[in-house]
């Protein structure tokens, strides 16, 4: 069966109107920063519904797990998992983001109770010039990050990085980074809320104060040598109707994207859940003689076990499995 999914939407400080304007998300917030798009964490729960026509309704994901089973729903890797291991995210991102850091899971679990947060970044799409800070430009110490912290210059500290359309980063633990203005990102990561912020160019709130910083922590966890732009990790596979990439993996998520031109088959097994997010253009969804039209900035979820699916198309969707 196919899911649609009804994400939680956040209106920080830094967010634009892409993502309803031009994504379609149905949101009245003044700002949407971000969308959660698969998402069970306490701080937002996505909502899941049967594709098409649901009598019952669209319920929290937290529920629809509960109701049919973790390993039903999830596959026998994800339900080894203490709690829900991958959160999904697009971000449209009109000003420049802090720049931050997080944790890893042993300093989070330790000083936070909760897992550390690896992340990857696709760039969806861009404003010409726009650039992301993506760790240091040179070995730096922790007392050189430290005054630049309190000096208001740690951007010059940092690795600035001209993006394209599909670029892929691949944001480890302890990796300073901040995503910059006019880039619109879907992010794949570990199932955590947790950041650290350095600097946040002065910025206040609608209050009129400055967002708290968390210096010292940040410290304690930044990696201070220069990090290696990677890339996707798998070669770009061309096939008939469609070409593959696998863009990143880890213990907590797999990524691939497919460029869509014709038609794909995936299968859900039963060890894994597919969460199917399209980035670019349209395209059908079918499994089990379901059909669910599907358009850029919509995701869908295929349980455990749902078997051979079909995309028809074109387009770009990412899709995550663990």
């Amino acid at each position: 069966m196919i899911y649609a999914l009804y994400p939680v939407f956040k209106d920080y400080l830094w967010g634009g109107t892409r993502l309803r304007d031009e994504y379609g998300k149905k949101c009245d917030l003044p700002k949407v920063a971000e969308s959660w798009e698969l998402a069970c964490h306490k701080d937002g729960t996505c909502f899941i519904g049967l594709a098409g026509i649901d009598p019952t309704g669209p319920v929290p994901l937290t529920e629809f797990i509960r109701m049919r089973g973790k390993t039903e729903v999830l596959g026998t890797k994800p339900a080894v998992f203490p709690s829900f291991p991958v959160m999904i995210k697009l971000i449209d991102a009109k000003d420049n983001l802090s720049v931050q850091v997080h944790p890893d899971d042993r300093y989070a679990r330790r000083v936070e109770g909760s897992v550390g947060k690896t992340e990857m970044w696709y760039i969806v799409d861009c404003e010409e010039g726009a650039e992301l800070l993506y760790g240091f430009n040179r070995a730096v110490t922790r007392e050189e990050v430290e005054a630049a912290a309190i000096n208001d210059t740690l951007p010059e500290l940092a690795n600035h990085v001209p993006v394209h359309k599909g670029d892929v980063f691949w944001i480890n633990a302890g990796t300073l980074h901040a995503i910059g203005k006019g880039i619109l990102i879907a992010e794949i990561q570990q199932n955590s809320n947790l950041t650290y912020r350095l600097y946040d160019y002065g910025r206040v709130d609608k209050d009129g104060n400055k967002r708290e910083l968390h210096l010292e922590k940040a410290l304690d966890v930044l990696r201070f040598e220069k990090p290696v732009r990677t890339g996707p990790i798998g070669h770009k596979e061309v096939h008939q109707g469609y070409s593959r990439t696998l863009l990143g993996s880890c213990h907590y998520f797999t990524v691939f994207s497919i460029d869509l031109t014709q038609e794909y088959i995936g299968n859900a097994t039963e060890v894994s859940f597919h969460c199917l997010t399209v980035t670019d253009g349209s395209m059908t969804i079918e499994n089990e003689g379901q059909l669910v039209e599907a358009k850029k900035g919509e995701s869908y979820f295929i349980p455990a076990g749902a078997g051979a699916y079909t995309l028809r198309g074109n387009g770009n969707v990412l899709i995550t499995t663990v």
